[in-house]
Parts: structure tokens; sequence; C-alpha cells
């Protein structure tokens, strides 16, 4: 099949899929008129890369489960480690994101927010010491 009908199948955009291959996650065969070609197999390995992407795994992530995607002697616990590493690099994330917040939060709770151009909210961000919370 075409990059085209690739695409549909796997919810990838053809731009997507050309970034794909030139990662090296995902090869193509190409025709005599140079045009890739994609069997069945491919597309069930782009839309497994749709599905990583769409959980958050890394591109780097992405090749490690492909590699055991395509592996059918691989081991369950390996796939369950790059997952529950997954699962604290976002207990990370969502920590920071909540510190964000709280500093925004009382940030705003400083202001004003009236037509005074004394602004507590710059007057924070302006300070040498600033640091989240």
């Amino acid at each position: 099949m075409n990059i085209g009908e690739a695409a549909a199948r796997s919810g990838l955009n053809n731009k997507t899929i050309r970034y794909y291959e030139s990662l090296g996650l995902v090869a193509s065969r190409r025709l005599a008129n140079g045009y890739r070609d994609y069997s069945e197999k491919d597309t069930q390995q782009l839309l497994f890369l749709q599905r990583a992407r769409a959980v958050g795994f890394s591109l780097e992530e992405c090749r490690e489960l492909l590699e055991l995607y395509r592996d059918p002697g691989r081991r369950s616990a390996e796939v369950k480690a790059l997952v529950l590493d997954r699962v604290g690099q976002l207990d990370r994330q969502l920590a920071e994101l909540q510190a964000m917040r709280e500093t925004l939060m009382g940030m705003a709770e400083h202001c004003a927010g009236d037509e005074d151009p004394d602004c507590a909210i710059i007057d924070t961000l302006a300070e040498p010491k600033f640091k989240l919370v």
C-alpha cells in the first residue's frame, strides 16, 4: 500500500511517517517508480507507534518498545519496566507542574489586578531571588 493508505490506517500523517522512517523506527520498501510501499505489518507498527506516542513515550522509548514488540522472545518484565519508568517521569512532571501552579496562584493572589501600574507579579518575577514554591 502507498503512504496515503498507510497514513489512513495508522492515524498518522504522511510527514510523520516519513519522519519515523528517517529515524529508522520503521522502514518501507521502494517500488520501481520510487514510491514507498507498506505492508500490513508496517501499518501495524505505525499504529503501535501512534499509540505509544499518544500515551507520552519519547521517540527513544518508542524505539525500545518497537524492538520489544517485534521480538516474540521478549520478556514482559522489560516492557513493564519501561512503562513504570515513564510513570515515574510523569509523576515528576506532575509535581513540577503543581509547583508552577502554586507559584502562579500565589503571585495572582498578591496582585491587586487594578488600574495601578504597581504589580506584585512583575515584582516577583523581577526579584533576583525568585524561586518556584
